[in-house]
């Protein structure tokens, strides 16, 4: 048994694709046609991963009012995401050159270093790598 997806609501799909791409270094795996919403919009299945795979996270764009309220707000305010990375400063760096937001500095915990920083839609993450 293995946890497959997690569902992150967003603004619009190829921004978001854009930023777990071209920012974090996710992989498509999927961006195909899926069935129309319950408004008659057209939606995609889009699911990225990092490199070498384990749980991936399905982009869905949000629709209607409801669901824009919840960009953003994943995990209520919380840290809801960790991404843990082998080489920090590596990432660090790719990340703050494409503008992402950072809430504070790295630090080093007993479980290594981290920052928090904020995806696309407002979601609070945990960077994580080696102490």
């Amino acid at each position: 048994m293995r946890l497959d997806l997690v569902t992150i609501v967003v603004a619009a799909y190829d921004p978001a694709i854009a930023f777990f791409l071209d920012v974090l270094g996710f992989e498509l795996v999927e961006d195909s046609p899926s069935v129309m919403s319950a408004g008659g919009r057209a939606k995609r299945w889009v699911v990225v991963r990092p490199p070498g795979g384990g749980t991936g996270l399905l982009l869905a764009q949000a629709d209607g009012e409801r669901q824009l309220a919840g960009v953003g707000e994943q995990a209520a305010g919380r840290v809801g995401f960790f991404l843990w990375v082998d080489d920090f400063d590596a990432a660090y760096a790719r990340m703050a050159g494409h503008g992402v937001v950072f809430e504070g500095s790295p630090r080093v915990e007993e479980y290594g270093r981290v920052v928090v920083f904020r995806d696309i839609a407002g979601n609070r993450w945990d960077l994580l790598g080696p102490a």
